[in-house]
């Protein structure tokens, strides 16, 4: 009895060895060719380079991404918006739709790049056509089509991203704007528990227009709840004049600061 018992501990010693030797040996799932992914979400106030897209209102959201393991990506992206009716005096236009596709690769050790093109679309938008509701705001060559089109580059080393955007457009329905720049400085630092602080300096400039040119900056916590669902909390300011181009037409300053609060979920 006790050699029965003894032959058996070994006998089982030896399985369970052999197994975790199996699963050691057991080759990795190979990387997938590419994947798909989906997110939907919503902010207490849509904000773009600082400037408020939805006058201070909620905003739901929500898009799609395809990353290929060559370094190829493209995805869509789609918000409600208000501005382009209530800056640009257009009587439609009511939401944005992102198209995007680029390129990430890897340039030396621990520098990485992306190059790509987003247009930015306001289905329907007939800013620069003159009406009846703001016939002095869109006055004949006051405002052209909305939807704007740029290139961007960017450039990251550890922490730290700096990326570039120009319009190959004109930007955002401003005449004669095409060339227009925005430089974005951006880090992620990662402070355990599932939280992210992102700090953030912008520059816009904005191509043969008076007064459109300023500075954004922006403090950004967020925090990964698990299962795919996420929080932010951004703290986000301009230095734009007040009462100058930033103003819609309701008198509303559109580039105050604000904090803004969001959910969104990944899947």
């Amino acid at each position: 009895m006790k050699f029965a018992t003894k032959s058996v501990f070994v006998l089982s010693t030896l399985m369970a060895a052999t197994a975790a030797m199996a699963q050691a040996a057991a080759p990795a799932a190979p990387e997938p060719e590419s994947t798909l992914s989906y997110n939907i979400g919503a902010v207490s106030d849509y904000r773009v380079r600082g400037i408020a897209q939805t006058t201070f209102k909620p905003a739901v959201q929500g898009g799609l991404d395809y990353a290929h393991k060559s370094g190829a990506y493209a995805g869509a992206w789609a918000s409600n918006v208000s501005w382009v009716k209530e800056v640009n005096g257009a009587t439609k236009g009511s939401y944005e739709l992102d198209l995007y596709a680029g390129f990430k690769g890897e340039a030396t050790a621990g520098l990485n790049y992306d190059l790509g093109v987003i247009t930015y679309q306001y289905p329907g938008n007939n800013s620069g056509v003159a009406n009846a509701k703001y016939p002095t705001a869109v006055a004949a060559g006051a405002y052209a089509n909305a939807s704007t089109t740029e290139i961007y580059g960017a450039l990251t080393y550890g922490v730290t991203t700096l990326k570039y955007n120009r319009s190959v457009t004109n930007f955002l329905g401003n005449v004669n704007s095409k060339g227009s720049q925005y430089f974005d400085l951006s880090a992620g630092f990662d402070m355990g528990n599932g939280y992210m602080l992102t700090p953030h300096l912008g520059r816009q400039l904005v191509k043969n227009t008076v007064g459109a040119n300023y500075t954004d900056y922006a403090l950004t916590v967020a925090k990964d709840l698990g299962n795919g669902l996420s929080v932010t909390a951004a703290a986000l300011s301009t230095n734009a004049k007040k009462g100058g181009f930033y103003t819609d037409l309701n008198g509303k300053f559109i580039a105050n600061s604000a904090l803004v609060v969001g959910v969104k979920y990944s899947f």
